[in-house]
């Protein structure tokens, strides 16, 4: 760690450590605390267009905020399907009025929208859900697989559990199947299966492809031969959370894929060390309460994440489990590398000034009615963390002080040195 002083001008870092004699309108001192590049969460399902009563731009945004994440990319499962450039082009415009941080859209692959894919821009990449998801964007066949990584220039991630599986186990389990048996429906065999799938066609095309929620110790073990240009990452409830929890939680640990077991939570953390897995993203997927609380199989999989992930990582390097630098490059630097993002994930002068302060020695609990996501409930309600982002900065403005979200605030479109 080095003692700086940053000097923001605009939306950008003008200098590092300044000469002292420099003339700025507002001073801030940061004894005791540290600055940090502002988190960039890869994978999150903000439900705007079509689905807002769980979440919209404006609400995921708040909580981006409070939670120090500067930029989000979010993930094409909305409706409409985000399968078009139209589309993608509207939720740019949706994000412009309402989002509060610096905001980017995949563009979601189908079995038939290639040249859809070969024209787009303005978008980190293409996702894919190799595995079952709503709308067209389930991508199984083997012929439509090759054509997009052999034609299309774009980087791609995806979800990989193998649906044949998948509906094999649950043919299987059968109709009597409970919320316990969510993990051995989707399984460590259909997160593996469709992993090396995604991966061999990478390879043969070598085409640039992230992994998304690596899940299980098999992928993990695979993924230590993978190519430079395959990228990994891991999500927060599958490094905290495991099979046991079910009877604590219910369905607010159920998620696609499945938490695993205790062994698949070692697997993952000692990946991130390993540098096997590069990138903590969310998947932040709310739904409220209510819908959390059908019955199995009725209730949706998915949990609100983006306000807490800092947090929860900065807790772990508090005991030991990482260090902040290593947050800082799973949460700050490999996203912006991995997905092209100019001037973001460093403190750099010339960078834009998304920036983080947080406070390693504060304590506080996470309590579902303080969470600002729409669905307002976390599963990690309850628990004490500490260390957490006390001010946040997007593009040289303040938009989390004292607890408080400026809400009028608005972002920016990312920008992408592949676009």
């Amino acid at each position: 760690m080095q003692t700086i002083s940053v000097l923001i001008e605009g939306e950008r870092i003008l200098a590092l450590n300044p000469a002292s004699t420099a003339r700025v309108d507002e001073t801030v001192h940061a004894d005791g605390l540290h600055l940090i590049p502002g988190v960039i969460d890869d994978q999150v399902h903000f439900r705007d267009p079509g689905l807002e009563h769980k979440e919209d731009l404006h609400t995921g945004s708040l909580a981006c905020a409070k939670g120090g994440v500067t930029t989000f990319l979010e993930m094409p499962n909305t409706n409409p399907n985000t399968i078009t450039l139209e589309a993608l082009h509207q939720k740019l415009e949706r994000a412009a009025g309402k989002s509060v941080v610096n905001y980017g859209f995949y563009i979601g692959a189908t079995p038939d929208n290639i040249e859809i894919l070969k024209q787009a821009k303005r978008t980190p990449g293409i996702k894919i859900f190799i595995g079952s998801s709503t709308g067209n964007l389930l991508v199984d066949n083997q012929e439509a697989l090759e054509q997009i990584f052999a034609e299309t220039t774009l980087p791609i991630c995806a979800h990989c559990e193998d649906e044949t599986t998948v509906l094999a186990n649950r043919d299987r389990i059968g109709a009597e199947a409970t919320l316990a048996d969510h993990s051995r429906i989707r399984d460590h065999v259909a997160a593996l299966i469709a992993t090396q799938r995604a991966v061999d066609l990478a390879i043969r095309h070598r085409h640039r492809f992230h992994v998304l929620h690596v899940s299980t110790a098999e992928e993990v073990e695979f993924l230590r031969q993978r190519p430079a240009w395959v990228t990994a990452e891991a999500c927060p409830h599958h490094l905290f959370f495991n099979v046991n929890d079910y009877a604590r939680l219910g369905s607010r640990v159920q998620m696609n894929p499945s938490i695993k077991n205790a062994s698949d939570n070692e697997a993952l953390w000692q990946g991130l060390r390993d540098g096997v897995i590069e990138v903590i993203a969310t998947d932040h997927a709310p739904h409220t309460l209510e819908e959390k609380a059908q019955p199995y199989p009725k209730s949706p999989s998915g949990l609100p994440a983006v306000e807490n992930s800092l947090a929860l990582m900065l807790d772990a390097s508090h005991r030991g489990l990482c260090t902040l630098e290593q947050v800082v490059s799973w949460m700050c630097e490999a996203p912006a590398r991995i997905w092209d993002l100019k001037n973001k994930g460093a403190i750099r002068e010339g960078y834009d000034a998304d920036l983080v302060l947080v406070d390693l020695n504060r304590k506080q609990t996470i309590l579902d009615d303080n969470q600002l996501t729409k669905s307002r409930w976390s599963p990690w309600h309850g628990t004490e963390l500490t260390g957490w982002p006390v001010r946040t900065w997007v593009r040289g403005k303040t938009v989390f002080h004292d607890g408080k979200v400026d809400a009028t605030h608005r972002g920016a479109e990312a920008e992408y040195s592949h676009s």
